[in-house]
């Protein structure tokens, strides 16, 4: 799928601590991100992207013991810290999964919820990746949670390739066959848009 734009370079996971920084809870609300979600007790749900767990942690605690979080990353050296900091905090429901530049590396149909938290702008193969995720998805539930930073306000102090505005959002998921299911205005300083799978070809 052609871009109209450069992805961004992936955050090395040397600079991981910036992904906890104190600061960032009140810029970007995640506990309010996560109720619009409406994540229920027993959910597989997917953080694709996570880094050193800054949702994967929330998750866990949303989707309850019966329920399980696949935490995705494409280096190595994120999934270690976040399973530190999963036993750390006696968190028992979290599966580090190692993706890769075209693929999620998700059991097939297995997801109720697939959230991507300032990923999908870095993605440098996003329909690979996308094409992917839509197996991992169940069929009849399953949803794409994207959140971005508003490239639309100039007051988000973010980089600029590290914002998408909610026209570039929608236009490349539905180019890909993904097609808007709701959306939710009330974070800080980013876009939650929540897409649906394209159908499966009938056999």
């Amino acid at each position: 799928m052609p871009l109209p734009r450069e992805p961004a370079p992936t955050m090395s996971w040397r600079g991981a601590d910036w992904l906890v920084r104190p600061e960032r809870v009140a810029e970007e609300n995640p506990e309010a991100m996560l109720d619009a979600l409406r994540i229920e007790a027993g959910d597989a749900v997917a953080d694709i992207g996570a880094g050193i767990g800054f949702h994967s942690l929330r998750l866990a605690e949303r989707v309850g013991p019966e329920g399980r979080v696949y935490a995705t990353d494409i280096q190595a050296e994120m999934l270690e810290r976040l399973m530190e900091r999963a036993r750390a905090a006696g968190v028992d429901n979290v599966v580090p999964v190692e993706a890769s530049q075209t693929g999620t590396g998700l059991p097939r149909d297995a997801i109720t919820l697939a959230l991507m938290v300032d990923v999908y702008h870095e993605l440098s193969e996003p329909r690979s990746v996308l094409d992917d995720l839509a197996g991992a998805l169940r069929a009849e539930d399953g949803r794409l949670a994207l959140v971005e930073f508003r490239a639309e306000d100039p007051d988000v102090p973010i980089r600029e390739a590290h914002k998408m505005s909610a026209t570039q959002m929608i236009a490349e998921l539905e180019a890909a066959g993904w097609s808007l299911d709701r959306r939710f205005d009330e974070l800080p300083w980013q876009h939650l848009m929540l897409f649906r799978p394209p159908a499966a070809p009938e056999e």
